[in-house]
């Protein structure tokens, strides 16, 4: 038996997920997290084969789930099963260790041949997915922002005030003003919660 632990923050999302792997050949589902910090703990002491999970949830998300579990249990393969395909989080999967990224709205078919794909030491990207990985990507924030402006947005993504942000930087109310202005014409957004939206979609700051 392939062994799998599933983690997603929606316990009727998780069920339903949960009961569709559990009927493919071959597969059992040994534990279920409703967060990522249940999720390393599970990987820890239940050793599965796979563990599959969604990026957003609470505690610790997926980003930093996959993280941990790939350093600290390398043998273990990470899929990932996710709504969000905005090529950017997918690399970023790539890079905490994921060897597979499926959409929540594929079929079990689908599902099916990715689980296939996993077991015989492959990878498996849904064909949008994968379709995007091929076309050139555009910049990142860290590829377009200086450090300091990086610090700069997470702050104001967090809701700190200008004065706020300068005292904890160390640099002058001012300097932030231009900082944000820098940023907003960089990145060609118009106001603070626009700012907020990308640096939660680029994972500046966790939600």
């Amino acid at each position: 038996m392939y062994r799998l632990v599933l983690a997603d923050d929606h316990q009727l999302v998780r069920t339903g997920i949960a009961f569709l792997l559990a009927s493919l050949p071959g597969v059992e589902v040994i534990g279920e997290a409703s967060n990522g910090q249940e999720l390393v703990e599970l990987a820890d002491r239940l050793r599965p084969d796979l563990v599959v999970t969604d990026i957003s949830m609470p505690a610790i998300d997926g980003f930093e789930a996959m993280a941990i579990i790939r350093d600290q249990q390398p043998q273990i393969g990470i899929a990932v099963l996710s709504m969000h395909d905005d090529t950017d989080i997918v690399r970023r999967a790539l890079a905490c260790g994921a060897c597979a990224y499926i959409r929540k709205d594929s079929s079990l078919m689908e599902l099916g041949h990715a689980l296939d794909r996993i077991r015989s030491g492959g990878g498996y990207f849904s064909p949008g997915i994968a379709h995007k990985l091929l076309l050139p990507s555009a910049p990142t924030a860290h590829e377009m922002l200086s450090q300091r402006q990086l610090e700069v947005l997470a702050l104001l993504a967090r809701g700190c005030s200008s004065k706020k942000i300068a005292l904890h930087l160390g640099i002058s109310p001012k300097t932030v003003d231009v900082h944000r202005a820098r940023i907003m014409e960089t990145l060609n957004l118009r106001d603070v919660a626009n700012l907020t939206r990308y640096a939660l979609r680029n994972g500046l700051v966790k939600a």
